[in-house]
């Protein structure tokens, strides 16, 4: 039996540790994103998926798993910044942004074995090529709750969305990392 927890923390930590050489090479540079400029970054990355796996070829020597690490990183990214807001420059150290980051890493992690327990990983039936398309799905959602600024009648929420994208990024790493 494959161990979900287990896999989903493997890719949190490979996640993690990109996230830690850029936050030393750069520092939190991203802090001066507005919350809809991050959003606009996983849609690159999320469309970049999709083209690749839509036309079986990509020109950039950085695939399907780089994006999908990158949609990882920005969704946390976002979730920090709609708790901290943005700022006019970077306003928090290394150890902070990476305090804040597990944070969330641990908050994706407990939604999904929530849903995976209800849903009894369904996931793993599921194709890449879905994810993908859910993920692209919930910005769509992200950027429509955006530009209501917020003002919803039923919807969770963008930080909802942020988490649902994390959670189909990384069983999206789970399969290519572990196989179907």
């Amino acid at each position: 039996m494959k161990d979900t927890n287990q896999q989903f923390q493997h890719v949190i930590t490979l996640c993690r540790e990109l996230f830690a050489k850029k936050l030393h090479d750069y520092g939190a540079a991203w802090r001066i994103m507005r919350p809809m400029s991050v959003t606009d970054q996983i849609f690159i990355k999320a469309n970049r998926i999709r083209s690749i796996e839509t036309k079986g070829i990509s020109l950039i020597d950085e695939g399907v798993r780089s994006e999908f690490i990158g949609i990882i990183n920005y969704s946390i990214i976002a979730l920090i910044q709609l708790e901290l807001g943005y700022a006019a420059n970077v306003d928090i150290d290394n150890d902070e942004a990476l305090a804040l980051y597990d944070k969330y890493a641990a908050e994706a992690l407990e939604l999904m074995k929530a849903k995976n327990h209800d849903y009894d990983e369904a996931w793993r039936g599921m194709r890449i090529t879905s994810y993908t398309d859910l993920i692209l799905m919930k910005l769509n959602r992200t950027k429509q709750i955006e530009n209501l600024e917020g003002g919803t009648l039923v919807s969770e929420g963008v930080e909802a969305n942020y988490m649902d994208m994390i959670n189909y990024a990384v069983f999206g790493m789970i399969k290519l990392e572990f196989g179907e």
